[in-house]
């Protein structure tokens, strides 16, 4: 049963950190448009679907079989590791929660964040994946 809620946890993950890194891109394009033009409404209905289909369902997923995995071993909680991979997930949900609420303050025209902004924080799941597969593959501490 671990193995079957690990493998899922992962898949739910890799879903997760894909959107995660295509969304604010999205919203880059976006942004580089008006409102009404043809690209700033593609734009805003793919990021739309992508956040309803893909990114909150792959999140939820990815915390409920975390929880699991914990719940069917909570002795992993006596690793260090556990510990900072925890603190990055908590950190790429709350930028996950941050760039829906851009997302759709650009949808309404509200957005005040930059394209160079925007450009930088689309790296940072990919910095916190890194991250984590080392953590959790290493386990350096």
């Amino acid at each position: 049963m671990y193995l079957w809620v690990k493998a899922f946890h992962i898949i739910a993950m890799v879903a997760w950190m894909a959107s995660l890194l295509i969304y604010p891109r999205y919203k880059l394009h976006q942004a580089k448009s008006s409102a009404g033009e043809p690209l700033f409404e593609t734009m805003k209905t793919a990021a739309a679907q992508l956040r309803g289909i893909i990114m909150i369902p792959s999140m939820i997923a990815t915390w409920l079989l975390g929880v699991t995995l914990i719940a069917l071993n909570p002795s992993v909680f006596s690793l260090k590791f556990m510990w900072l991979k925890l603190l990055l997930v908590i950190g790429v949900t709350v930028l996950h929660i941050y760039f829906t609420k851009v997302g759709r303050a650009l949808d309404s025209g509200e957005s005040s964040v930059s394209v160079n902004k925007l450009r930088m924080l689309n790296e940072l799941p990919f910095v916190a994946l890194i991250i984590i597969v080392i953590l959790v593959v290493v386990k350096p501490f």
